[in-house]
């Protein structure tokens, strides 16, 4: 009897030689147009330039710097240069006998700039700062954090997609099996109608199939409902219209095997995103610890300016310069602020180590127990195809002896209801079987999900 079962759990299987399942089609559309995901992937853009924003500040950098200033008034500074030659040029144009030497006004010279300009373009490069290496490695290690946030995000989506397509393929098949009950129990209600007419059946017996009939007829529509959310769900994930249909072509046999195989396997989470991403959160705090160490290293800049300056918006030889020079700064006093900015990164990394070693026990327990239900489920959907199989050969011999006159109607009532439960078992309890390998698989990223981008920060 267990040939009928698999029978009826392949009846929506379709053929996947050299082709992707439904599922895995279903999966790579789902990390293809998932908001989430898709938010998650800008951030992780927005990490990636950092980089290059942090690279771009070991270049030189190049301004144009303009200034224009007028003034009247103020301190001034009288200079006697009349006084101080006109005698001598008197005396010159006598001894010359012309007049070669004129006269001189004594000058006063304002200290304000009057309709004064100064245009440059200016060039600084760093030469000494370890603030900028520090900053690049800072964000490299932020944007691979970046990176196994949409990993786990990514694994996170997988698990669901799957347990949301099983959950569908769980509530079709239910719908199937009560849909099948339900023909069953019209037969029997027909049955006892004709036994009715010939003299031979029970007007109570006809009562009794009429309420199993109804009765099921409530079970097939509450399973109908149930596949409607599962689809809305299932279709939700997927960022698809809600009515969207969902391809049930699924070939359960190789997930069962893979399920068998894991079962097998100790729980191992070496390859978790979040173990990752902890690690790397580590080495984030101790990268600032050494920035911050750093604070004492002087720094040293060189510039170069190409000008020109003068009054009346003069532009000429006498006008154009250039200078060039370093800018250098030595740290000395700043009030203890550095000391307690290499305290509070220390703080961090603690505060960081004790989070890993944390969420490591975390994700090793949740393995664990993922692994125990997974068996737990193999064992319990083995017992449920024993029970399948008598319940098949329970219902026959209860049949045949209702016709022979050997047992009741409500005998082989109960001898329905307990192969509709069989079969319901047995499927539920094969889908959790492939769901609990999901959270198998997504406790001990087992699965290969790809690189989320060609950053070269992996």
């Amino acid at each position: 009897m267990r040939t009928v079962l698999i029978s009826a759990l392949l009846a929506m299987a379709g053929s996947v030689c050299a082709q992707q399942n439904a599922l895995d089609r279903y999966i790579s559309e789902g990390l293809e147009k998932n908001i989430v995901l898709q938010q998650k992937s800008v951030s992780l853009e927005k990490a990636l330039t950092a980089i290059q924003t942090a690279k771009s500040m070991y270049l030189p950098s190049v301004s144009f710097q303009g200034a224009y200033q007028t003034a009247d008034g103020g301190r001034n500074i009288p200079l006697p240069i009349g006084d101080l030659l006109n005698g001598v040029y008197s005396t010159l144009n006598q001894l010359t006998n012309s007049q070669r030497f004129p006269k001189i006004e004594n000058q006063t010279i304002n200290f304000l700039p009057r309709n004064f300009y100064d245009v440059k373009v200016r060039t600084v490069v760093p030469i000494i700062n370890t603030d900028i290496g520090y900053s690049k490695k800072i964000s490299e290690q932020q944007a691979q954090l970046k990176e196994y946030e949409i990993d786990t995000y990514r694994r996170e989506l997988i698990g669901n997609i799957k347990s949301a397509y099983f959950n569908y393929l769980t509530a079709l098949q239910s719908v199937s099996i009560y849909r099948s009950a339900l023909e069953l129990a019209e037969e029997g209600k027909r049955v006892n109608e004709k036994l009715l007419e010939n003299g031979k059946g029970l007007p109570a017996y006809v009562l009794r199939a009429t309420s199993e009939i109804e009765t099921i007829r409530a079970q097939v529509s509450a399973a109908e409902q149930q596949a409607a959310n599962a689809r809305l769900y299932f279709n939700s994930l997927l960022n698809r219209s809600a009515e969207e249909p969902i391809d049930t072509s699924f070939d359960i046999n190789p997930a069962l095997a893979q399920a068998n195989a894991a079962m097998l396997s100790e729980s191992d989470i070496r390859n978790r995103e979040e173990l990752r991403s902890l690690s790397k959160a580590v080495e984030l705090n101790e990268t600032a610890i050494k920035m911050n160490r750093s604070f004492n290293i002087p720094k040293l800049n060189g510039f170069l300016d190409l000008g020109s300056q003068s009054e009346d918006f003069h532009f000429n030889d006498k006008s154009r310069y250039y200078m060039a020079g370093l800018q250098l700064e030595i740290p000395i006093f700043a009030g203890n602020r550095n000391k307690q900015k290499i305290r509070q990164a220390e703080l961090d990394l603690r505060f960081a180590e004790l989070n890993r070693e944390h969420y490591t026990q975390q994700i090793k327990l949740a393995a664990d127990v993922a692994l125990n239900n997974l068996r737990s489920a193999w064992q319990t959907y083995n017992s449920t195809l024993k029970q399948l199989e008598a319940a098949e050969s329970y219902q026959r011999l209860i049949e045949k002896g209702y016709r022979a006159g050997t047992h009741t109607y409500i005998e082989t009532v109960d001898a329905r209801n307990q192969l509709t439960m069989a079969r319901l078992s047995v499927v539920i309890n094969t889908y959790r079987v492939l769901q609990a390998a999901a959270t198998l698989e997504r406790e001990t990223a087992a699965a290969v999900i790809g690189s989320t981008s060609n950053s070269p920060t992996k």
